[in-house]
């Protein structure tokens, strides 16, 4: 592909109607294409869904952008979590939300565990497609204590290629065609893709934030589920719940009393409970409860989900696993050797020393802290301004409310593009941003479906995993907020 000289291309992406393709390269520019003309250009500002991309796999691209088979667009699921927002003014792009950019770095020890795993021979090799021994080995170690019992690495551990595999690879084992998930609103976006891949449909129940969350700052633990709500959408297609905890983007962990309703009805209706909960080591509560641990029914239903990438500022490393009752994780496995076979091995090792090593230092401690010293930073500028916002219990993202931004008089100052037009009002909140401070944020409705979509209109999510002094600098740009908020 043109415009990255001979450098690689990390990421190509494209937007919702498939007209437009943006590549980002190791040469670090990210080239806008249009895919009928065939041309690329770095002059232009486009919205595109930059999840669910087709990717180089590291080698050099030959062709243009003109040349993506119209198979290969149509496979690209539109709906997005990392939503780019590719600014080409002077102005510096402060990425405030990228998961995957300008990211808090993973610790020396866990790199350096990284570097040595590739002078072994044979961690240059397939792994077993149960995951290494010495990560199972290491998991084990690491998660017996918070499950209350001694886990065992043979039959209740399976190494995933990153979270969201083992997430799908769940989703194939028990959905059949037409099987009901249900999900709690907001979610995460690749939860959709995941459950309808292999047939099944989605029903979703949203969590309401309480009544004052547009005036006042609220708490994530504020934001509740509606019990009987959740009863009602179970039906007899229902096979899965999906449970989120910490939650992105709320940042909601939920009480001990919420798990028990959710998995009372769960046992009740004989349902997989699929609980993703990859920011477990972020949490900002005195403790963190897991469904799994807290009836022995709720062991034998409950696959658990968790990231390495998540774990140690990683994401690159693409290393998650599940953890559930055996006779559960034989049928995930089953469909994880059929999806990627085995993870690789030199990170998988690594994962397992890094685990290992931070059972004996201070790493998750410090890293909490840090993470509250980020908030504390960038929640500066919403307080000055007045701005309310959900203050979270876990993970690393923050919900602003702009509902007492005045909406009328920002419309007046830019021209949306056509793709933002038709869309709710945080898309153009969002694209403003980009265009009048340089901030990159989320529009909340994409974390909804079509039905509640409104539900989230009036926020943005922003995420605070970036070096301090860049959420210094994204606070002096914020401040240029204040002569649109309304009286």
């Amino acid at each position: 592909m043109r415009g990255h000289g001979k450098g690689y291309i990390y990421s190509l992406s494209f937007s919702k109607e498939g007209s437009v393709l943006v590549s980002s390269g190791s040469d670090n520019t990210v080239r806008v294409w249009d895919v009928k003309r065939n041309t690329g250009q770095q002059n232009a500002i486009e919205v595109i869904a930059s999840d669910n991309i087709s990717t180089s796999g590291g080698k050099e691209v030959n062709g243009t952008a003109g040349s993506i088979p119209e198979s290969k667009k149509k496979e690209i699921v539109a709906t997005t979590d990392h939503l780019l927002v590719y600014n080409t003014k002077s102005t510096p792009v402060y990425k405030v939300q990228f998961t995957n950019r300008n990211l808090c770095i993973a610790g020396e020890f866990a790199i350096n565990a990284a570097k040595a795993a590739l002078d072994k021979p044979l961690l240059n090799q397939y792994a077993p497609a149960k995951g290494l021994p010495s990560l199972r080995n290491a998991l084990a170690n690491a998660y017996s204590k918070s499950f209350q019992r001694e886990l065992n690495p043979e039959t209740e551990i399976l190494v995933t290629a990153g979270a969201n595999e083992g997430m799908y690879s769940a989703f194939t084992a028990f959905l059949d065609q037409g099987d009901e998930a249900i999900v709690f609103e907001p979610f995460f976006d690749q939860y959709i893709s995941n459950i309808e891949l292999p047939g099944g449909v989605v029903k979703s129940v949203p969590l309401t934030p309480p009544s004052n969350d547009g005036t006042d700052i609220v708490s994530s633990s504020e934001w509740k589920l509606d019990f009987k709500q959740l009863e009602n959408t179970i039906t007899e297609r229902t096979k899965m719940i999906v449970l989120n905890t910490p939650h992105n983007p709320i940042g909601k962990v939920f009480s001990k009393e919420e798990l028990l309703k959710i998995g009372e009805l769960a046992v009740k209706h004989n349902i997989i409970i699929l609980s993703d909960e990859v920011y477990d080591s972020l949490y900002y509560t005195d403790s963190f409860n897991r469904i799994a641990t807290l009836t022995p029914e709720l062991a034998r239903l409950t696959l658990t989900v968790g990231s390495a990438g998540k774990t140690f500022s990683a994401t690159g490393w693409r290393v998650g696993w599940v953890i559930g009752h055996p006779e559960l994780l034989k049928h995930v496995t089953a469909a994880h050797t059929r999806i990627v076979f085995t993870v690789n091995s030199p990170l998988q090792q690594a994962t397992a020393d890094a685990f290992n090593q931070a059972q004996t230092n201070t790493y998750f401690k410090d890293n909490v802290e840090s993470f509250k010293k980020k908030y504390a930073i960038f929640n500066t500028v919403w307080d000055e301004l007045g701005l309310p916002y959900t203050v979270p219990d876990g993970g690393y993202f923050l919900l602003v409310n702009f509902n007492k931004v005045d909406f009328e008089s920002v419309e007046k100052t830019v021209e949306f593009p056509e793709d933002i037009k038709n869309r709710p009002k945080d898309f153009k909140l969002a694209y403003w941003l980009i265009q009048e401070f340089g901030i990159v944020s989320i529009p909340t409705s994409e974390f909804y479906g079509k039905e509640n979509e409104h539900m989230g209109e009036n926020y943005l999510r922003f995420a605070v995993c970036k070096d301090d002094h860049l959420l210094e600098e994204a606070v002096i740009k914020l401040r240029g907020l204040k002569k649109y908020i309304k009286n």
